[in-house]
C-alpha cells in the first residue's frame, strides 16, 4: 500500500504545461536561426540559452535539444550537425555553475554578456574536435581551421556581447510572463 502511494505522490520530472512551453521555447530558437541565417554567425541563440537556463536550470536542455533536433530535420543530420549535439549545452553548463542570484545583481549585467560572448569566440573551438575527428585532421591541421574560422568566431564573439545585455531584462519579462500564465 504504501509503495503505491509514494508512486502516486511522486511528480513527474516535466509537466504536461513544460512539455508544451519547452517545445515552444526551442521551436523560436529554430525558427530566429533561421530568420539570421543570412548574417554570418550572428543569432540571438546565446541570449536565449542563458535566459532559459535562468529560468528553468536543468531543464533547460529540453528546449536547446528541440532546437538541435529541429536543425537536424531541417537542415539534414549531416556532420555539420554533430558538434551541435554538445556545442549548446557548453553555455547551459556554464550558466548553470553561475550563481542563482545573479539576476538580481548589477554585476550579473556583466557577467552574462561575458559569458555570453565568450561562448561565440570559443565556438570554432569548441567545435574543432568533431571535424578533425569526422575529417581526420591532425593538430596543425585542426589549428588552421580554427584560425580560418576565427574571423567568424569574432563577429560571433561581438554580437553575443551585445545581445548579451538582455539576459537580466529578457529572464525578468519572462518570468512575469510565466507568473501571471500561472495564475490563470
Amino acid at each position: 500500500m504504501s509503495t503505491q502511494n509514494n508512486k502516486e505522490n511522486k511528480k513527474p520530472f516535466i509537466s504536461v504545461q513544460e512539455l508544451v512551453i519547452f517545445a515552444l521555447l526551442g521551436t523560436i530558437m529554430f525558427i530566429s536561426d533561421q530568420l539570421m541565417e543570412f548574417l554570418p554567425n550572428i543569432h540571438i541563440l546565446g541570449l536565449l540559452i542563458i535566459t532559459y537556463t535562468l529560468i528553468f536550470r536543468v531543464k533547460a536542455v529540453i528546449p536547446i535539444y528541440v532546437y538541435v533536433f529541429l536543425s537536424g530535420v531541417f537542415a539534414g543530420f549531416a556532420f555539420w550537425w554533430i558538434p551541435y549535439l554538445y556545442v549548446w549545452t557548453v553555455l547551459w553548463a556554464v550558466t548553470l555553475l553561475l550563481p542563482k542570484n545573479l539576476v538580481n545583481l548589477k554585476i550579473g549585467y556583466v557577467v552574462f554578456p561575458i559569458i555570453c560572448s565568450l561562448h561565440g569566440l570559443l565556438f570554432g573551438l569548441l567545435y574543432s574536435p568533431a571535424q578533425a575527428l569526422m575529417f581526420g585532421l591532425d593538430f596543425k591541421q585542426t589549428l588552421a581551421w580554427i584560425a580560418a574560422g576565427l574571423p567568424f568566431d569574432i563577429i560571433h564573439a561581438t554580437t553575443n556581447l551585445g545581445l548579451g545585455i538582455f539576459v537580466i531584462p529578457l529572464t525578468i519579462l519572462f518570468k512575469k510572463v510565466l507568473k501571471t500564465a500561472n495564475k490563470k
